[in-house]
């Protein structure tokens, strides 16, 4: 930990090719939402399939309050993971209530609808045209406008989402949470309220989330429906799980991995191939490492 620590800090100095470090800096957001998705999927059994809603509205009302009303970013940040967070605590005391299919059900729609307000709301949204020009983040009389600036930022946001998580599963709620994931009916019976804690997790998650769209607006500097799009979640699904789901390094692992991996493929592998090494190395992953990197790490140093 302590190598990766001084590697991340280093990295502007040693990765000299600006597109390299642009990799980095979306491995350090896709981090975030794989972070954030895995207290969801890792500690309470719960599977959404439609957390890139959450990242797309942090995007747009971070890009909105930008753009329209001229918010500085050290304001829309915090606004966006709020919305993001009231987003997740509807989402979560509707669906939280259903379990399994069903749940994987409304988070699937719920995207869906997310998706198509952004599409068809022209005044506010700007449709598919997207909103550009998203301003960059500005510190006293310095923009951070570089990618060696906003790595920085980014690592920074991606430790504080990794010491949020860390607080929140060590604490009696993270018990709580891992009671209801491994039996909830006898997690119940002790006097967890289950649908109390789910809503909590899914409010953190989703604020988490909303960060990491708020940073992704203001680094692209153009924010469309795109955001939405189900590859994103199906992205941080195969981040927490290759990377070992239910740990809090598993998804920093899967995370980096799986964002350096198809920029790797594309330079190594012709371009109709690509997707098919993509799911042969997936394929190869899930029957060499079920319980995915971390969890199977760790076994081998015990043995």
């Amino acid at each position: 930990m302590a190598l990766g620590a001084v590697a991340a800090v280093t990295a502007p100095l040693w990765v000299a090719n600006p597109y390299h470090l642009h990799v980095l800096i979306m491995a350090g957001i896709f981090t975030i939402l794989a972070l954030s998705l895995n207290l969801l999927l890792g500690y309470t059994g719960q599977l959404s399939l439609g957390h890139a809603a959450f990242f797309g509205i942090g995007a747009y009302t971070s890009a909105l309050l930008a753009l329209r009303l001229e918010w500085s970013f050290w304001l829309a940040l915090p606004a966006a993971a709020l919305a993001s967070g009231l987003a997740g605590w509807a989402i979560g005391r509707l669906a939280l209530k259903l379990r399994g299919a069903y749940f994987v059900l409304v988070t699937i729609s719920f995207a869906g609808v997310i998706s198509l307000v952004s599409i068809n709301w022209m005044d506010l949204t700007n449709g598919p045209l997207g909103l550009p020009g998203v301003p960059p983040p500005a510190l006293g009389p310095w923009t951070l406008r570089t990618k060696n600036a906003y790595w920085y930022l980014v690592l920074a946001g991606a430790a504080l989402t990794y010491l949020v998580c860390h607080r929140l599963v060590t604490s009696r709620i993270g018990r709580a949470l891992v009671a209801l994931r491994e039996n909830e009916p006898l997690a119940e019976s002790v006097g967890i309220d289950g649908t109390r804690y789910l809503v909590l997790a899914a409010v953190v998650s989703a604020a988490l989330a909303g960060l990491a769209g708020s940073l992704y607006a203001h680094y692209t500097r153009f924010v469309s429906p795109e955001v939405f799009l189900f590859s994103y979640t199906v992205t941080m699904v195969i981040m927490v799980i290759a990377g070992g789901q239910g740990t809090l390094a598993g998804p920093v692992v899967g995370a980096l991995l799986f964002t350096v991996l198809p920029e790797a493929l594309r330079e190594a592998v012709a371009w109709q191939w690509q997707m098919l090494a993509y799911g042969v190395v997936l394929v190869l992953f899930v029957f060499f490492l079920p319980r995915g990197i971390v969890p199977t790490l760790a076994a081998w140093r015990r043995r």
